[in-house]
């Protein structure tokens, strides 16, 4: 699994921002944030400030929940390993959690 950090830099990358948006979304200038990214060890407050900032939210997972956490995402059932290829109409959770939580759909 990835660490914290690169977590971050991949979730700021999917949502197609620069480091420089970064100042807009949560006051940090880009050298801050560049430095965060790279070898930070960000106080609790900043990482939910940056979270917020990234339309995301941090939690901590008992281990011994890890793996069915991690199928969700991965939109694969935990007793059979299925995985959203085997259903190439519908994108995987991962790519967007909230499709469906609404009651919205595509059409």
């Amino acid at each position: 699994m990835p660490s914290l950090l690169e977590q971050l830099k991949h979730r700021r990358l999917a949502l197609g921002l620069k480091q420089h948006d970064m100042m807009l979304r949560v006051g940090m200038s880009r050298q801050q944030y560049q430095r965060l990214e790279s070898r930070g060890n960000p106080r609790l407050d900043t990482l939910e400030l940056v979270a917020e900032g990234l339309n995301s939210d941090l939690m901590l997972i008992p281990r011994e929940k890890r793996s069915e956490v991690m199928a969700i995402l991965d939109d694969r059932s935990p007793a059979t390993g299925d995985t959203a290829s085997s259903r190439p109409e519908e994108k995987p959770l991962s790519d967007d959690p909230w499709h469906g939580l609404l009651g919205d759909t595509d059409e």
